[in-house]
C-alpha cells in the first residue's frame, strides 16, 4: 500500500466515524431528553464528545499527510500519535462528565419526592439501533486500522467498540426503567462512564509509547536479528533503538564487526545492513548503522 492510498483510507475512516457520530449525537441527545432516559442522554453526550474530537483528529490527519520539509525531515506522521492522544483525552473527559451526571440523577431519584416517569419506547429503539451501527463501524474501522497500521484509526475503532458496550448498558437501563426500576437507568449511565474511562486510558497509554520513543518490541528486534543473519560479516548486534513516526520506524542500530577490516569495508557492511532493513521491513523509513570492533564472546563454561 502506497503512502497516498494509506492516507486516503485513514481519512475515509475518520470522516465516516465523524458523520456517524454526528447523526447519533443528535438522535441520542434529543431522544434522551424528550424520552426521559439519563442512560441514553449519557450516551448522547459521549457521541457529542466523539464529534468534537473527530473534528480535531480530522485536522491533525490532514496535517500529517504533508510531505517532509527542512524542519521535519522525517515527515509529519507523528501527528497521528498526537491525534490518538487527543482522542484518549476527550474520551476520559467524557467519562468523568457522564459519571457525575449519573450520580446526580441517582441522588434526585432517591431524594426528590414525586413519581418520575420511565424512559419511552423510542429511547429503547434508538439505543438498540446504536448498538447495531457501532458493531458494523467498529469492525470496519478496525480493518482499516490494521491495513494502514494507523494508531489514530485503531484508537477510533476502540472508541467505536466502547460505544457498543455503552449503548448496550443504556438499553438495559432503559428496559429496567420501563419496568419501574428507575434507578437502573442512571446506574447504567455510571457503568457506561467506567467503560469509557478504561478505553480512554488505554488509548493514551498506547499512543504515548510512540511519542516517548519506546524501545522496539521483542518481535521487531527478533525480526531484525533474523534479517541480518545473512550478513556473515555482522558478528554481533549490540544495540537497537527505534523512533516511531506514525506507522513508520527510524532505527539506530549498533553492530559488531571484525576489528581487522578497513574502515571502507566496515562502511560497505553498514550500507548492506541498511539496505536489507529498508527493503525487507515494510515499516522501516530510515536506518542509521554504527559499527564497532566486535568483542570476544565470553566463555560461560
Amino acid at each position: 500500500m502506497t503512502a497516498t492510498d494509506r492516507h486516503k483510507k485513514t481519512i475515509l475512516a475518520v470522516n465516516l466515524g465523524l458523520l456517524t457520530n454526528t447523526a447519533l449525537a443528535v438522535l441520542k441527545t434529543g431522544v434522551g431528553i424528550t424520552g426521559n432516559s439519563p442512560a441514553l442522554l449519557a450516551d448522547g453526550i459521549n457521541s457529542t464528545s466523539d464529534v468534537a474530537y473527530g473534528i480535531v483528529v480530522r485536522i491533525f490527519m490532514r496535517l500529517s499527510g504533508k510531505p517532509a520539509d527542512e524542519e521535519h525531515p522525517y515527515g509529519h506522521d507523528r501527528l497521528e500519535s498526537i491525534a490518538a492522544v487527543v482522542v484518549g483525552a476527550f474520551v476520559i473527559t467524557t467519562a468523568i462528565s457522564i459519571f457525575w451526571s449519573s450520580v446526580n440523577r441517582v441522588y434526585e431519584l432517591t431524594n426528590v419526592s414525586g413519581s418520575p416517569e420511565g424512559a419511552t419506547k423510542l429511547a429503547l429503539w434508538i439505543a438498540l439501533f446504536t448498538v447495531l451501527i457501532k458493531i458494523w463501524l467498529s469492525f470496519w474501522t478496525y480493518s482499516i486500522g490494521r491495513q494502514t497500521s494507523s494508531n489514530v484509526v485503531l484508537a477510533l475503532a476502540a472508541d467505536h467498540r466502547n460505544d457498543i458496550f455503552s449503548a448496550l448498558a443504556a438499553s438495559i437501563g432503559i428496559l429496567f426503567s420501563r419496568a419501574g426500576f428507575l434507578w437502573v437507568d442512571p446506574l447504567a449511565g455510571g457503568l457506561v462512564s467506567l467503560i469509557i474511562l478504561h478505553t480512554g486510558v488505554e488509548i493514551i497509554r498506547e499512543s504515548a509509547a510512540d511519542l516517548m520513543n519506546t524501545l522496539p518490541g521483542q518481535q521487531l528486534c527478533e525480526l531484525i536479528h533474523k534479517k541480518l543473519e545473512k550478513v556473515e560479516q555482522v558478528l554481533d548486534i549490540e544495540d537497537i533503538h527505534g523512533h516511531r513516526f506514525g506507522q513508520y520506524m527510524v532505527i539506530n542500530i549498533t553492530i559488531g564487526i571484525s576489528p581487522e577490516i578497513t574502515v571502507a569495508e566496515g562502511d560497505e557492511i553498514a550500507t548492506q545492513v541498511e539496505q536489507i532493513l529498508l527493503t525487507e521491513i515494510e515499516s522501516m523509513r530510515r536506518v542509521f548503522v554504527h559499527y564497532h570492533p566486535a568483542t570476544s564472546p565470553i566463555d560461560t563454561e
